[in-house]
């Protein structure tokens, strides 16, 4: 069974690299300051978050493992954990020394703020390991400022402004994450556009096969799967490359389909639906009729 240790506090994790903790809810290391003696953390197949985790990797040779892929991370990218979320250790380089920092803060820390409303727009806690914002030289100078100005704060000592100060930097430094991600996914047109192209096949696979009778309706979660990529990344993309959310897609795709066989006279309508997954025929002919501007039947008609 794997040793994962759990990281409920922010002291969890300070106590692990020996570091001083100068606010309970929210804290920075410095892996340059970390005693690197030992730091395989060979004990530990990896961590468990309760509070959300920020890590700028500066060095390569660090493997992690993330939804059952590794991944080694290049220098200067961004990943980000959510509570609730496991990161396992998949092991080391010969001689591999940390470099960069770490944000963590708790969920407590948000209480009673306007990031505590917005923290879940955030898309990018939810993606996978392999989807890391990798940082030009100019974005991650502009990181470090950020973390330099939190840091600031910590280093105080606790007043009535401590809160909203450093819990605005965390908030401006997720917006500037939030652009960031989105120079990437136009920096990586090429590569989104073939996810699509396949996202597309995919779909018309599923529809074309008895998957829909099997399984019932596809999912975004099923598509981002069969590609790799975690649902919030690919619904991201999906939003990005076409301005319609993945469902809305998936949902267009099927109206399409659902035409082609509303077009044959010898189908019914209760059995298009079911063919195309849905459990319930009156589901079919109300998504149909929204989408369409005619009930399925009403449609046939206009056809003849």
């Amino acid at each position: 069974m794997k040793n994962i240790l759990e990281i409920k506090t922010i002291a969890d994790y300070f106590k692990l690299r020996n570091y001083e903790v100068l606010h309970p809810l929210v804290g920075i290391v410095d892996f340059k300051k970390v005693n690197q003696s030992g730091y395989t953390n060979k004990s530990y197949d990896g961590f468990h978050y309760s509070c959300y985790a920020i890590f700028l990797k500066d060095a390569v040779g660090c493997k992690l493992k993330y939804g059952g892929n590794s991944y080694d991370y290049d220098e200067g990218t961004l990943v980000f954990m959510a509570p609730n979320q496991t990161i396992e250790l998949g092991g080391y380089e010969p001689g591999f020394v940390p470099k960069g920092y770490a944000l963590l803060f708790h969920p407590d820390l948000l209480l009673g703020t306007s990031l505590a409303n917005k923290i879940h727009e955030f898309n990018f806690f939810a993606y996978s390991s392999n989807e890391a914002l990798h940082l030009s030289a100019k974005e991650r100078k502009l990181i470090l400022s950020l973390l330099e100005k939190i840091q600031f704060e910590l280093e105080q000592s606790i007043d009535k402004h401590s809160k909203k100060l450093i819990v605005t930097n965390i908030e401006l430094f997720l917006d500037y994450c939030l652009r960031f991600y989105d120079r990437q996914f136009i920096t990586r047109e090429v590569v989104n556009k073939g996810a699509l192209e396949k996202f597309d096949h995919l779909l018309s696979q599923y529809f074309s096969s008895d998957k829909p009778k099997i399984n019932g309706l596809p999912s975004v979660a099923y598509f981002a799967d069969e590609l790799h990529l975690s649902s919030n990344y690919f619904g991201d993309l999906v939003k990005k490359e076409t301005g319609k959310s993945a469902q809305e897609y998936i949902q267009a795709k099927l109206i399409d389909v659902a035409k082609e066989k509303v077009f044959d006279p010898n189908k019914s309508v209760s059995e298009i639906a079911y063919e195309l997954g849905f459990k319930y025929p009156q589901h079919f002919s109300r998504l149909f009729k929204q989408k369409v501007g005619h009930s399925p039947k009403e449609f046939r008609a206009t056809l003849n």
